[in-house]
């Protein structure tokens, strides 16, 4: 054996399984094809929104509150600021089944949060355009998360644990060979009695059977200039996520200084593989970042600054795949986080660990059952 664990991708979900499986004293390998930080999937962006009533469904906010108390043990670990709470503002039509599930979020975990009409937002955050019939609720245990610096910080704390990690490590096949799991990683053969899978939008490289359930799909982001950018500080301006109607967007201050961050949930595109990835900003893009900023954040120019664009791995239903997939719980999977997986990355590192150690966890994780839809197998 090379060791007990191997943590295949060390991005979002990776570097966190590492911290936390190096912390339960296990032998572990992490191999990262990229560079320990990189910007080329799901982590990249510089910023990503952390909250707790969840528009994705109440069942997350167990994962979510442990995910808050883990930001800020690894901020005391790593010395790095990771988390800055600025509240969350989820905005849109009280009915709609997301800010249903914020409410219900709120209301069934006893969360802190504040409930704003049309008058009390236009006076507490004008930076936001209402339309008639909407509501706000702004969500206090939220904020912007940095992706980048949050992974380099785990894994830099799991090295110190006595983690071990191979970076520029490109691994080209994992196999469950009835005795060890099989990892061959720029052609040297390694051998593990475990294995963690948190590939991001790779995992159909490696895993046949839910190739067809996760898809690697583009992402992209703008950074604007603000006519004012006072009425965008971290105390003024929280970060948001909002629905209305078809336009589905989110964003957050500027944490710099200088640029305000806007993104839209739009299809920008299926990968048939994520070496594929286009990362130059389309005319179509563009359009449609521009609109959006134009029509509901009126104190921004609606040309962004700058662009970027990634990706993550999506499955049907957009709820990821966390377990075990193979009969003998030798290879955990953590895939097919759709877009809103990072914030959770840290308690699903945790989760990963308590699965590798003692084969099962204390959280709920029926809902992200990757036998949902298809059966355990041998890899």
């Amino acid at each position: 054996m090379d060791g007990d664990v191997g943590v295949i991708g060390l991005g979002s979900m990776g570097s966190m399984a590492l911290w936390r499986i190096a912390k339960k004293g296990i032998s572990v390998i992490g191999f990262e094809q990229f560079g320990i930080g990189h910007d080329y999937s799901a982590a990249g962006g510089e910023s990503r929104i952390f909250r707790t009533a969840y528009g994705e469904g109440a069942e997350y906010v167990p994962i979510l509150k442990e995910s808050y108390r883990l930001w800020r043990e690894l901020e005391r670990e790593s010395g790095n600021t990771l988390l800055h709470l600025t509240g969350a503002l989820m905005i849109g039509e009280p009915d709609t089944p997301f800010m249903a599930n914020v409410l219900k979020s709120a209301k069934n975990f006893d969360l802190e949060h504040e409930v704003l009409d049309e008058q009390q937002w236009k006076k507490r955050y004008p930076q936001h355009r209402p339309l008639p019939g909407e509501i706000m609720v702004l969500d206090k245990l939220a904020g912007g998360l940095r992706p980048e610096l949050a992974v380099v910080s785990a894994v830099k704390q799991a090295e110190k644990l006595g983690a071990k990690v191979y970076s520029h490590c490109r691994v080209e096949s994992i196999k469950n060979t009835g005795n060890t799991i099989q990892v061959m990683a720029n052609g040297k053969e390694y051998h593990f009695k475990k294995v963690v899978i948190a590939t991001g939008p790779w995992t159909s490289v490696f895993m046949p059977n839910p190739k067809r359930q996760i898809h690697a799909k583009r992402l992209v982001m703008g950074w604007f200039a603000a006519k004012d950018i006072k009425k965008f500080q971290q105390d003024n301006f929280p970060v948001y996520i909002r629905e209305s109607g078809e336009d589905k967007f989110y964003g957050t201050p500027t944490f710099e200084g200088s640029m305000v961050k806007a993104a839209v949930y739009h299809d920008f595109g299926t990968l048939q593989h994520p070496d594929e990835l286009e990362r130059t900003m389309m005319p179509e893009d563009l359009k449609h970042l521009r609109e959006t900023v134009q029509k509901y954040l009126p104190d921004l120019y609606p040309d962004p600054v700058r662009t970027g664009v990634y990706m993550d791995g999506f499955t049907n239903d957009e709820h990821s795949f966390v377990g075990s997939i193979d009969e003998d719980g030798c290879i955990i999977l953590l895939g097919g986080f759709s877009g809103h997986g990072f914030k959770m990355s840290s308690a699903i590192g945790k989760i990963a660990a308590d699965l590798v150690l003692d084969g099962n966890t204390s959280f709920d994780i029926g809902h992200l059952s990757p036998t949902r839809f298809y059966q355990k197998n041998s890899v």
